[in-house]
């Protein structure tokens, strides 16, 4: 029996306290993106085109417009933002760098609160990366940066004609049991010198990605990074160097390099609920 009063498992509730809390961090991170030049976008909850964010469909919530074309809720906000302000907006504004303050939801019934921005027509992935490290030295949190490229588990996996699914599934254990020095030191990697290290035993055909992550962290002011060149994430649209925001075992932001439209990006996502966890301990 379900009563009245009870919400579905995996959604949100806030109140008093804790959605104080909520509003004065989304103001927060809100105002210091503003700062930084972005304006503000708040997308429909509904969208088409869901199924080239997320590397598993059935974790969207589905169900059919009034022309009974297919219609999802928004699991991700980023290529749905581009989309919007390139091709719908593009006639009545110019400006590149965006955010939003909104929710996500997952199937069943799960939501989850998102401030994320995108910066349209942009490739330096380094200044994403250090606007990430501000807004945490300025929620004064120390999470671990971690900083990837997805193309090179693509490569080593072809390379070694081996299932991409082990880098997806992070099943460690089975990449080491494969014996292969240059594999068994990319999976220690954890800082530069590690990473410098590797690269010289490196196979030729991954070295040009691996030189391209080493450069990038090398121009990270965050002071807790932490390098895991063959960490493979869920996302389907990241396409270069990429990262996660760790502690605690709650993930605190993703963000990266994609390309939308033949138009090369960067954005990030905060995930605000793991954040107010993170914050209130």
């Amino acid at each position: 029996m379900i009563f009245e009063h009870e919400i579905p498992k995996g959604s949100r509730l806030y109140f008093g306290k804790a959605a104080k809390a909520k509003r004065e961090l989304e103001y927060k991170i809100s105002t210091l993106l503003d700062n930084r030049g972005f304006e503000e976008v708040v997308t429909p909850n509904f969208s088409y085109s869901q199924h080239q964010s997320i590397a598993n469909e059935r974790k969207l919530i589905k169900f059919s417009d009034e022309k009974n074309e297919q219609v999802s809720l928004r699991a991700d906000s980023t290529l749905d933002v581009v989309r919007i302000i390139t091709k719908r907006l593009g006639r009545t504004t110019d400006h590149k760098k965006w955010f939003y303050v909104q929710p996500i939801f997952t199937y069943p019934s799960s939501e989850d609160y998102q401030i994320g921005c995108e910066w349209i027509c942009h490739d330096n992935i380094v200044d994403i990366l250090n606007l990430t490290g501000d807004i945490l030295v300025d929620l004064e949190i120390n999470p671990i940066l971690q900083l990837s490229n997805i193309n090179i588990p693509k490569l080593v996996s072809k390379e070694l004609n081996i299932d991409i699914e082990l880098f997806k599934n992070g099943e460690i254990a089975k990449l080491l049991s494969l014996d292969i020095e240059w594999l068994n030191e990319l999976i220690q990697v954890k800082d530069i010198e590690d990473l410098e290290k590797s690269i010289k035993t490196a196979p030729e055909v991954i070295k040009n990605e691996l030189e391209k992550l080493l450069s990038t962290a090398k121009e990270v002011s965050y002071k807790n990074l932490v390098i895991a060149p063959l960490y493979h994430g869920s996302l389907k649209y990241y396409d270069d160097v990429y990262y996660r925001v760790i502690q605690d075992n709650y993930v605190l932001c993703k963000g990266g390099k994609y390309s939308s439209e033949g138009i090369s990006s960067l954005g990030f996502a905060l995930y605000t609920d793991s954040l107010l966890k993170i914050l209130e301990d």
